[in-house]
């Protein structure tokens, strides 16, 4: 077990009514392939990255560090989550002065889209989030052109802060936050 400032990691997997949060294991190498592989997924991430590179790259156990879950339908993995990485303080968007927020990412495989797992296990991230570190901000950041995107942040309850040029195209930043804001 890893330990990410007052966070033991890996947690217990997280059940939701039809997924599972869990902590990468050996047969997820594949799926990892494909989401790094994929034009579809990697459009606003910079594009997809060749097969064989992912093939010589990715370890036996990918995605094995803090803050990673691999969501699983059925024990197979359909994609990722990631939400105790710190966003970068020379990077725009943050709404605290000493930066540092935890980011929220994800990916899912193409086959998963539209059926509203991103959205059932990013809640479910955020919900473990918020017990462990209560009161810590969480913030997105998506590419505006990212209509998908835009939609599950507004759907989870991200707020927006402000959109900047990055990377070539307009990005919006939001936060969410378990501690209602004061009237």
């Amino acid at each position: 077990m890893t330990e990410f400032g007052p966070v033991a990691w890996p947690p217990a997997p997280i059940g939701t009514e039809r997924l599972v949060l869990r902590e990468s294991e050996a047969r997820d190498r594949a799926a990892f392939i494909e989401l790094f592989a994929s034009a579809e997924v990697c459009t606003y991430l910079g594009g997809p990255r060749p097969r064989d590179e992912l093939e010589r790259a990715v370890p036996e156990i990918p995605g094995r560090r803090p803050g990673l879950f691999v969501v699983a339908l059925d024990g197979a993995m359909i994609g990722t989550i990631t939400l105790l990485d710190r966003r970068n303080a020379e990077r725009p968007g943050h709404v605290r002065p000493e930066a540092g927020e935890a980011e929220l990412g994800y990916m899912f495989l193409p086959e998963a889209w539209g059926c509203g797992y991103a959205a059932e296990a990013c809640a479910a991230a955020l919900d473990w989030f918020a017990d462990a570190l209560p009161g810590e901000p969480v913030v997105l950041c998506t590419q505006t052109a990212n209509d998908r995107s835009m939609r599950l942040a507004a759907k989870l309850g991200f707020t927006e802060v402000e959109r900047f040029e990055e990377w070539g195209a307009e990005q919006w930043f939001g936060v969410w936050s378990s501690v209602p804001p004061f009237s």
